[in-house]
């Protein structure tokens, strides 16, 4: 069975909408997209976290599709990024788009999550998801995210689309992997590590000074 893998940029606060530019997503009257980047930085390897399809077949919900479709195939050839999102094959989720013109690019058909956990059972190689806030939480929902590449940057955005909503399925994570750029981002690789395990802080041993205070009311009671 092959592997999902998500990759997201967010801020410290969770928020995951319009990272990479001002008009990339403006839904619900985000006014800061482009949040990003005054955080580049040479030691922020794009690569190792999947945010260039490199190797993987890509998941793409319908607005970065857009945002993606928009760009990515205008850039030069030679454009390391571009070269691989271009020639990877891609998987769309959409309930409204009917066609496609990105090269490779075909659409999900029947219910998103189904259609990738069939697509998971297929031989093949893993899939990328990149951004994709919608898709991203249905398949988490569904327990079919396999690896988390979150990069948490410095800043505190109050609104906007989150990472995880309230329909997220609770469930533990395991860090594999962090490293901090020059410029403050925390890049880090999760797996998912089971049921989260509920306990408590509070001793099951009574105290010595509960002991004492047991011992007095007993006495005091004769």
């Amino acid at each position: 069975m092959r592997r999902v893998v998500a990759s997201a940029f967010v801020s410290l606060d969770g928020i995951m909408q319009a990272p990479g530019g001002r008009e990339e997503d403006p839904t619900g009257g985000f006014t800061l997209g482009g949040w990003m980047a005054g955080y580049a930085s040479d030691d922020m390897d794009i690569g190792t976290a999947g945010f260039d399809g490199g190797g993987r077949e890509l998941l793409l919900g319908r607005r970065t599709y857009e945002i993606f479709e928009a760009y990515w195939p205008y850039q030069p050839a030679a454009h390391p990024i571009a070269k691989t999102l271009n020639a990877a094959k891609k998987h769309v989720a959409s309930r409204t788009l009917t066609s496609l013109h990105w090269h490779n690019s075909s659409l999900l058909q029947g219910d998103a999550v189904s259609a990738i956990g069939a697509l998971k059972a297929q031989a093949g190689p893993d899939m990328q998801l990149i951004g994709s806030g919608n898709l991203l939480q249905s398949l988490q929902a569904a327990a079919l995210i396999d690896e988390y590449n979150i990069w948490i940057f410095p800043l505190v955005l109050g609104r906007g689309k989150r990472l995880f909503g309230e329909a997220a399925r609770p469930a533990a994570l395991r860090l594999v992997r962090t490293r901090v750029s020059a410029s403050g981002v925390v890049m880090s690789t999760y797996v998912p590590d089971g049921d989260i395990k509920p306990g408590s802080f509070a001793s099951t041993e009574p105290s010595e000074r509960e002991l004492a205070r047991r011992k007095k009311m007993a006495d005091d009671r004769w």
